[in-house]
């Protein structure tokens, strides 16, 4: 029974690591460090429900709430805030002066550096919103919160990314 639960178990995790890491990389804002922490936080306490996870009806959707209510929870740590690093990239337009595109390495360093600067909150309902394509209301049940609260915040944080970005986001990211 319990080899069973495990084989299970294992199979789910394959197939969702790298999607979990994905997402975490953004709440982390590129830590990726911290993502991976996230994820193996995550999976263990999806661990520790597979037996239940009959009664779950979207185990993916889950552990995707799961991640975020511990990067949640990460933020609120007293030592969250401290972040060691060697150098910062370029900031701003002049990171992606040269820019072409969303794969663009230049751009992509520009709006996680924006998204880091983001209260936690705020880069958890704009992953959620637009990275993982929630809905309202599956973002709001995620972050434990209001549906209003939820579209109060994703307008806001989306005015704060505007204005750290300097003006348009789309024009920004060329498109």
């Amino acid at each position: 029974m319990r080899q069973g639960r495990g084989d299970g178990f294992r199979e789910f995790a394959e197939g969702r690591s790298g999607h979990l890491y994905r997402s975490a990389c953004l709440l982390a804002s590129g830590d990726t460090h911290l993502a991976e922490d996230l994820v193996q936080e995550t999976l263990g306490r999806m661990y520790l429900l597979w037996g239940r996870v009959s009664r779950i009806d979207n185990p993916a959707a889950y552990a995707q709430t799961v991640l975020v209510r511990a990067f949640l929870t990460h933020q609120r740590r007293r030592s969250a805030g401290e972040r060691p690093v060697g150098e910062f990239p370029e900031s701003g337009a002049a990171a992606a002066g040269s820019g072409s595109g969303p794969g663009d390495p230049a751009l992509r360093l520009t709006l996680l550096e924006a998204l880091g600067r983001l209260a936690p909150k705020d880069r958890a309902v704009l992953v959620l919103r637009y990275w993982e394509d929630r809905s309202i209301e599956a973002t709001a049940d995620a972050m434990n919160t209001s549906s209003a609260a939820v579209r109060t915040r994703t307008s806001r944080a989306l005015g704060r990314l505007k204005e750290q970005l300097g003006g348009s986001i789309s024009e920004f990211a060329g498109l």
